[in-house]
C-alpha cells in the first residue's frame, strides 16, 4: 500500500503504531489513558498519546485512512467478569463505532481476546459484525483467531482480529484472509533469549527450593505424563468428596490413586521435603505441560501461577499478559527480561522500553505482537487494491 495515514486508539506502547509504519503508514492522532503507557509512546514515537477517546470529539480526529485499535478486552476476557454487551452503548466499542461513522476510513484493523468469539454464545461478536456491516464494511464472516506462533515466534498467543474494507472501495464480495494452519511446538523458545538476565532476574531461593522438590516429584513417579493438576494436599487426605462438583470429585479422584500408585516413593519426597508444609498453598500445586518432551523441570518453562506451579516445553513461551506471572527460563533460573518480552512481542531493537520492569512487563503483556498485526492488514491492504 502507499504511504497512508493512521490512527491509534488504545494506543498501549504502540505496537499498531510499529506495524503501520513497517507498512508505510503515518500516525496522525493516538489515544492511550495509562499515565505509563503515555509516556512510553512519547519517548519512541515523539508523539503525545495522553487523550480518553471517550472525551474527545470525532472531528477532532485528523483524516486517516486505517483505524487501528486494540480496544479493552475486560468485558470478555476470562479474567474479567465477561458481561460483554447487548448492544454498543456504553461500552468502548462504541467510540471507536462513532469515529467510524464519521470518518469512514477505509480500512479498520482491531484487536481483541480469544475469548471474544465465544462469548455469550456468540453474540457479542455478532453485535460487533453488525454494528461494521450497518456503517459499510466488508468483513470476514468469523473472526481471524492468530497467534504469534504461526509466524515462527515462540509465544502462544491466540489473539481475535477484526479487519475491514469500506465497501466502495473494493469490488469483492468476501473477505478472505489467509493464515498459516497452526502447528504447535515447532518453534525454538531460546532464538528469543538476549542472554542478558543478570542476577535481578534470578528466582529467588525459596522458588529454587520449591521447584527442585517438584523436579524431584517428577523424576520418581511412575507416568511422566500428567493429564491433571497434582495437588499434593491430596495424596494422604482421607475425606469424604462425594458431595464436591463433579470436576473437583475427578482430580480428587486422580491424585489420590496417583499416591497409592507410588506410595513407597511419595512417602520418602514427602519426608525429604519436610518443608512442603510452609511452601505458599498455590505452590503446593502443580501442572506438567511438557508431555514427554523433556525429562526434568529445569529443562522447560516455567510459571508460578494462582492455579499452581506449571512447566511447558521449551518450544514456545506461553502468551503474556498484563497480570504478570514472568515465565521462567527453567534452564537458566531466571526469569524473562523485559527486553525478551518485547522480543516475543516483535518489537524492533530500539524500542525504548519502560524504566520501570513491572511497568514494562505488563505493558508488553497488554500489547498486539507487531508481526501478527503487520501479516494480516498487509493482507488486508493488498485486497483493498481491488477497486
Amino acid at each position: 500500500m502507499e504511504k497512508f495515514k493512521f490512527i491509534d486508539l488504545f494506543a498501549g506502547i504502540g505496537g499498531f503504531h510499529v506495524a503501520m509504519e513497517k507498512l508505510g503508514g503515518e500516525c496522525v492522532f493516538a489515544s492511550e489513558i495509562n499515565k505509563f503507557s503515555i509516556a512510553t509512546y512519547q519517548e519512541n514515537y515523539g508523539m503525545d498519546a495522553g487523550f480518553d477517546i471517550c472525551q474527545v470529539a470525532e472531528e477532532e480526529i485528523p483524516a486517516h485512512d486505517v483505524l487501528c485499535g486494540g480496544f479493552p478486552c475486560q468485558a470478555f476476557s476470562k479474567a474479567g467478569k465477561q458481561a460483554g454487551f447487548v448492544d454498543t452503548r456504553g461500552t468502548l466499542f462504541f467510540e471507536i463505532e462513532r469515529i467510524l461513522k464519521f470518518h469512514r476510513p477505509k480500512y479498520i484493523v482491531l484487536e481483541n481476546v480469544r475469548n471474544l468469539v465465544s462469548h455469550d454464545g456468540g453474540n457479542t461478536w455478532r453485535v460487533i459484525s453488525a454494528k461494521l456491516k450497518e456503517l459499510g464494511y466488508l468483513i470476514t464472516e468469523s473472526p481471524i483467531i492468530m497467534s504469534p506462533h504461526q509466524l515462527g515466534i515462540p509465544q502462544l498467543r491466540e489473539r481475535v482480529y477484526i479487519l475491514g474494507i469500506l465497501k466502495e472501495h473494493t469490488l469483492l464480495d468476501t473477505l478472505i484472509i489467509d493464515i498459516p494452519t497452526p502447528v504447535k511446538h515447532k518453534t525454538n523458545a531460546k532464538k528469543m533469549l538476549d542472554g542478558k538476565g543478570g542476577d535481578e532476574y534470578r528466582i529467588s531461593d525459596y522458588e529454587e527450593m520449591v521447584l527442585d522438590a517438584w523436579d524431584d516429584f517428577m523424576q520418581g513417579i511412575d507416568k511422566k505424563v500428567i493429564g491433571f493438576p497434582v495437588w499434593s494436599e491430596e495424596f494422604r487426605a482421607t475425606y469424604d468428596y462425594s458431595k464436591l462438583p463433579l470436576w473437583k470429585q475427578g482430580f480428587i479422584a486422580k491424585n489420590r490413586e496417583l499416591y497409592q500408585r507410588n506410595k513407597p516413593f511419595l512417602d520418602g519426597w514427602f519426608k525429604k521435603h519436610d518443608n512442603l508444609e510452609k511452601f505458599v498453598p498455590t505452590h503446593t500445586k502443580f501442572e506438567w505441560q511438557a508431555g514427554d518432551s523433556i525429562k526434568s523441570l529445569w529443562e522447560g518453562i516455567i510459571q508460578f501461577r494462582p492455579s499452581g506451579i506449571r512447566v511447558k516445553r521449551p518450544t514456545e513461551f506461553p502468551a503474556l499478559v498484563a497480570m504478570v506471572h514472568i515465565p521462567i527460563i527453567g534452564w537458566e533460573k531466571r526469569r524473562l527480561t523485559p527486553r525478551e518480552a518485547a522480543n516475543l512481542q516483535s518489537f524492533p531493537k530500539n524500542f525504548k522500553i519502560n524504566s520501570n520492569p513491572q511497568q514494562a512487563y505488563k505493558q508488553f503483556g497488554n500489547s498486539v505482537n507487531v508481526e501478527v498485526v503487520k501479516f494480516l492488514a498487509d493482507q488486508l491492504f493488498q485486497l483493498g487494491k481491488n477497486t
